[in-house]
């Protein structure tokens, strides 16, 4: 599955430099993650409050290539590259003008509300997986 979203970077987002202060890059590719799972139809909230069931991030390895500055307007282009009924693996790039910035490999979990993994609903993972004719 694939998903693009586009952001316009602003005052708070950047450092006295101009630019984009470097935990905020994940700030971007995590508002993309929850866009692309509102987008497919995947309400976190209902998901917390009715099923109990969190995505949590496990893992984030990150390379940070060109500075993003203020007033840029932000693609992040997000793909989920595995799929287990407990995990979600996906790749993030964040792009201006088509030159990539960032690059992230993130691993989200699925838990409960105590930190425990589970296996989320049947639904939300028939709803993530990659469509027959998507590669991966």
């Amino acid at each position: 599955m694939k998903h693009e979203e586009t952001y316009r970077v602003y005052y708070e987002d950047v450092d006295l430099a101009g630019i984009v202060y470097y935990a905020n890059y994940l700030r971007f590719i995590e508002r993309a993650r929850s866009d692309m799972l509102r987008d497919h139809g995947i309400n976190q909230s209902e998901l917390r409050n009715h099923h109990g069931i969190v995505f949590v991030v496990r893992r984030v390895s990150a390379d940070y290539l060109s500075p993003l500055k203020f007033d840029d307007l932000a693609t992040v282009n997000t793909e989920i590259t595995h799929l287990t009924p407990v995990r979600i693996e996906m790749n993030q790039i964040l792009l201006v003008r088509q030159k990539r910035l960032f690059e992230a490999k993130i691993t989200l979990a699925c838990t409960d509300l105590n930190g425990n993994l589970i296996k989320m609903p049947n639904e939300i993972f028939k709803r993530l997986k990659p469509e027959p004719n998507q590669n991966g």
